[in-house]
Formats: C-alpha cells, structure tokens, sequence
C-alpha cells in the first residue's frame, strides 16, 4: 500500500469522535505516528506527512485557536424552509464529530444566499475575505452556488453542497462537464438528470401519460431539472406538447397557464419554488383545459409548508429518497432516527425540507478532509494545507453517511442517485405523512 493511500485508509477514521468527545491533546496524533516526522528547514516546525502539497496554500491554526469553516444557505425568505435545516444539520455534524486533532471546529455566524444569485454573490465576498477559512457547506440553491462556487474556489477552499442539484454544477452523468462546474465544488445532493430520468419513468410508466408540458423560472435548477425531464421524456417516446418560463415574481399564472393548455398536456410538470408554485396549483386546475390535468412539483416545492396548502393536495412531488432507515454516518456513529430526535430535542420541529442528511454527510466529508490534510507541529500548532483537502474529497470512496454509500466522481458529484415520488395526501395535519407516503422510487 503506498503511504498516500495509507493515510486516506486511517483519515476515515482518525477525526471522528462521536457524540463530541474532543480527541484527548497528551495522545499522539494518529496520522502523524503513522509516518513518521522530520524538521523543515524552512520554519524549524514538525513536518508530518499529510494530504496535500502546498500548491493552494496552507492555514496556520495557532495552539489554543479554532479552525474556521462557514455554513452558507437560504435562511430567509420564501426558501427557508431548505435553508435552514441544511445549517441546523451542519451544526449538528459538528457537534457530533468532535474536535480535530484536538482542535475544535467553529461554523460561525452563519450566512444567507437568499437563494439568488446576488446573494450567493454576497455571501461568497465575505467569506473570502477570511483567509482562515477552510471550507463551506452550501448553498442551498444552484443559482446561488452558480455566483458563489468560483469566488470560494478560486480562494483554495471547498464548497460543498447538500442540496444543489443542477447538472450544471457538475455534469450530465455521462462524462461531459457542466458549464459552471469550478473545481473544488463538491455536492452530497443528487444530480437532476437522475430526477429527469426518475420523473420522465414515472410519468410514462406509472402514470401511463405521453403528453406533458413543463413550468421553470429561469434559476439553473429549475431550468436545469425542466430540461432534463424533457430530454428523458422524448427520449423514451412521449411529447413536451409545451416548454414555458415564468417570472419567480409573478402571481398571475393565467397568460402562461392558458398558452399551456392549448397544447393539451396531460401532466403539467413545474419543478419551481414558492411562492410561485402555489399559484401554478392554485389556478392551474381553473384554466378551461387543465381542469383534469395532473400536478407535478420537485423539491423546490417539497416542504411542509406547501404540502398543507389545499390546492396541492394529490399533487406528486419527486425529491431524494429519504428512507435512511440505519444508514449510520461512520464519523459520528449517528443514525438518521437518532439525528432526527436531536434535531427535534433543539428546534421543537421536525426538519421542513428533505436535504437535512445530505448537509449532515457534506459537513462530516468536510471535517474528515479537514483532518487528512493536516498535523500538528512542535509547538502545538495546527497547519492545514488546502490541496489536501481536495486530494481526500477527490478519493471519497464507500464512505458511509446518513444518505447511505458516498462516492465522488470527479465533477464533484458525491451523492446517490436515488429518488422517490411522493403523492400529497391533503390537509395540514397529513403533511408530514405526505413526505413519506412514496409511491414510485427510482435509482441509477
């Protein structure tokens, strides 16, 4: 076994601490005792073999001090209901692994994409501006991360999403890559040409229906899912009869609804966000010609909140698959039953969205990536280097998360391919029950 893969097999193991038990600061550092050390005859420090070759910098933890990661997602606004339980997760994750080489880990305040553009934008300027920071769990939206991923990149640290899932980002799946795919981005979220494909097998095999229209807003993700369906869809033998754009600020969905309903569509499939989504349900089914046509949302609109709406009641609605059942997060020992009961124990609600799981993995890989790519000198400082970083997510193989089995591709997809369809039963008091009540599943 070479030295590098070595360090990869004992870096699975070495920062993960469960329950937050801190790694005890008189025990020998696993990776260093490992291999061994010699003096650098640059600074007199302890050089210890580590993940990485300095190429992209490496951050100096003072003895005493924090290593500094961010959490960057929508936490207001109509999109909260992701945003917040991704940050809520990763605060958990931290929790739950422990301290790194005897270094704690600090989120920090955390910080808001808005899910936008100009808000990913933002965000990113601030967090660059600290050159401490090692990494990034978000955004939320792909739009975000389409303005935030080349700012957090180009400064040698890593973004890692739990809930993008525009192609875009990484790739088609079939080897070609994305448009705005930077290196050092990474996402445990699925990538929406699987849910294309899921949605596009879904319609014309459960359902039995060949004629469908689609619904996006102009985001990357809405767009990007949109298309995907579409191609899936021909592809196999049925007709987009139309292809239609709205504004995310429009309430009035007539002009846009009436121009579909001249194509008589079967399924009207808009995998958009709210509120915008809420008048698509609300009108759609008043519009001479939609009146039987079946609703179809995504996971833009899969939320507690919209599924208690009236007008979405019946309505399916893909997303991941989230029946973790055991599935255990090999850094921590969590379960997904035993995440959930913290998270309800400290927020008084159970997770609004379903990408709390993928937030939880991205932040753990980043805490394990953390901890290959770095060594603890002489005099108790710790040095990070950044390329370490990305050589560790680069190489994630058969790691074991929340979401099941993670293995990175190299566009940075790490997640599974796994997606369901949920029908909405109706009514506030069904919605939680809605988000488990699966009636087609799907995996590549």
């Amino acid at each position: 076994m070479t030295l590098l893969a070595a360090l990869f097999a004992l870096s699975l193991v070495t920062a993960a601490c469960g329950d937050g038990d801190a790694e005890e600061v008189d025990e020998p550092d696993p990776v260093a005792t490992a291999v061994g050390d010699d003096m650098s005859d640059a600074e007199g420090e302890m050089s210890m073999e580590h993940l990485g070759d300095g190429s992209l910098g490496v951050v100096r933890v003072e003895s005493g001090g924090a290593i500094q990661i961010r959490s960057l997602e929508a936490i207001t606004g109509d999109v909260a209901f992701l945003g917040l339980p991704n940050q809520r997760a990763t605060m958990l994750a931290v929790e739950h692994f422990g301290s790194i080489h005897g270094f704690d880990v600090e989120v920090g305040v955390g910080l808001d994409d808005l899910c936008s553009s100009d808000g990913g934008q933002a965000a990113a300027q601030i967090v660059v501006a600290d050159e401490d920071v090692l990494g990034v769990i978000g955004t939320s939206c792909s739009g975000a991360a389409v303005a935030a991923a080349p700012l957090i990149t180009d400064a040698g640290m890593v973004l890692i999403s739990g809930s993008n899932t525009s192609p875009a980002l990484t790739s088609d799946l079939d080897g070609n890559v994305g448009e705005n795919r930077n290196i050092g981005y990474y996402r445990t979220a699925h990538n929406d040409r699987a849910q294309g494909e899921a949605v596009s097998t879904f319609v014309l095999e459960y359902l039995g229906l060949t004629k469908a229209a689609t619904i996006h807003d102009g985001d990357p993700y809405t767009q990007g899912l949109a298309q995907a369906f579409q191609d899936f869809f021909e592809r196999d033998g049925g007709t987009v009869t139309a292809a239609s754009a709205l504004n995310k600020e429009d309430t009035d969905m007539v002009p846009v609804l009436t121009e579909i309903a001249a194509s008589a569509p079967q399924l009207l499939f808009f995998p958009i966000f709210q509120p915008a989504g809420d008048f698509v349900a609300d009108q759609a089914p008043g519009i001479p010609g939609l009146e039987s046509t079946v609703l179809m949302g995504a996971d833009g609109l899969l939320n507690l909140d919209y599924l208690a709406l009236p007008q979405t009641a019946g309505m399916y609605l893909s997303g991941p698959d989230t029946r973790f059942g055991e599935n255990v997060n090999q850094s921590t020992g969590k379960t997904a039953d035993e995440f959930l009961t913290a998270y309800e124990q400290l927020y008084g609600e159970v997770p609004a969205a379903p990408f709390w799981a993928h937030a939880y993995d991205a932040t753990t890989l980043l805490l394990e990536a953390i901890a290959a790519a770095s060594y603890v000198d002489a005099d108790g400082n710790l040095h990070v280097d950044r390329q370490g970083i990305r050589n560790y997510l680069d190489s994630v193989q058969g790691y074991s998360g929340l979401i099941g089995t993670i293995n990175c591709d190299e566009f940075g997809d790490c997640g599974a391919s796994r997606i369901t369809v949920i029908q909405n039963l109706g009514g506030e008091e069904n919605a939680a029950a809605s988000m488990q009540n699966v009636v087609y599943a799907y995996a590549r």
